[in-house]
């Protein structure tokens, strides 16, 4: 069973920055798009990035903010987040789906903007 394992949240200032990883437990095979997602409370799960191939998506709220990046032969992606909002504060999980159709999840991290 692969599962994704992510890292790199925590507490940050207004203004501040953060890196999430995340890495398959084991290589995935024909990755055809990952993403991140993030859900606060009381809120429904929304999409923040996605990659697939060439072409990167993202949320209106942190464009120019935040950026995608991922390796399909690593089986990793990440996401550089920059310039944090109290309103970015949310569990983020990242996702990925392959040529199969299989969609894989991470457990989430925490991310929490606060002064």
């Amino acid at each position: 069973q692969v599962h994704l394992v992510e890292s790199g949240g925590g507490l940050v200032q207004p203004g501040g920055s953060l890196r999430l990883s995340c890495a398959a437990s084991e290589s995935i095979f024909g990755i055809v798009s990952m993403g991140w997602y993030r859900q606060a409370p009381g809120e429904v799960r929304e999409l923040v990035a996605s990659t697939s191939g060439f072409i990167r998506n993202y949320a209106d709220s942190v464009k120019g903010r935040f950026t995608i990046s991922g390796d399909n032969a690593k089986s990793t992606v990440y996401l550089q987040m920059n310039s944090l909002k109290p309103e970015d504060t949310a569990v983020y999980y990242c996702n990925m789906n392959n040529i199969r159709s299989n969609t894989y999840w991470g457990q989430g991290t925490q991310v929490t903007v606060s002064s």
